[in-house]
């Protein structure tokens, strides 16, 4: 999965290409979960259907002490990541319960690099939701 963080104490972070298991539970729900090289895991339900997110973030002591160090492109720093992992402590684990409204759903293709392809910045999100972000066929205007 390819995402990035728009709130909360991680805001300025984003991941491309982040192994996660996907599972369909029943019809209309989904499973995402995923263990980041920081040690954080995530485990998300999405109820598309209904426009509904939740589900949990584990963030190890170390993100909640130092979470400066993660609000960059992931991908360029899985060596800083892996190494604060083994340097600082990472329990007890900060356990954040995650409740979400999806608003806005989009079918950009397979593989698009295009969609996360630069870190979230104020705004991002209305950008993307009021069609300033991308043309129809999922290409950024603002480069």
């Amino acid at each position: 999965v390819d995402y990035r963080i728009h709130g909360g104490m991680v805001k300025g972070r984003w991941v491309k290409n982040q192994e996660a298991h996907i599972h369909l539970l029943t019809e209309g729900v989904y499973k995402i979960a995923w263990t980041e090289p920081t040690g954080t895991d995530v485990a998300l339900d999405f109820v598309p259907n209904e426009k509904k997110l939740n589900g949990t973030i584990f963030f190890p002591r170390w993100v909640k002490e130092h979470p400066e160090i993660t609000v960059c492109f992931q991908n360029d720093f899985i060596p800083l990541m892996e190494e604060s992992r083994v340097k600082y402590p990472t329990y007890p684990k900060m356990v954040v319960p995650e409740f979400a409204t999806i608003t806005y759903i989009g079918d950009a293709g397979i593989n698009n690099e295009e969609v996360i392809a630069e870190a979230p910045y104020d705004g991002m999100t209305d950008d993307i939701r009021n069609g300033r972000y991308y043309d129809e066929n999922y290409t950024r205007l603002k480069k």
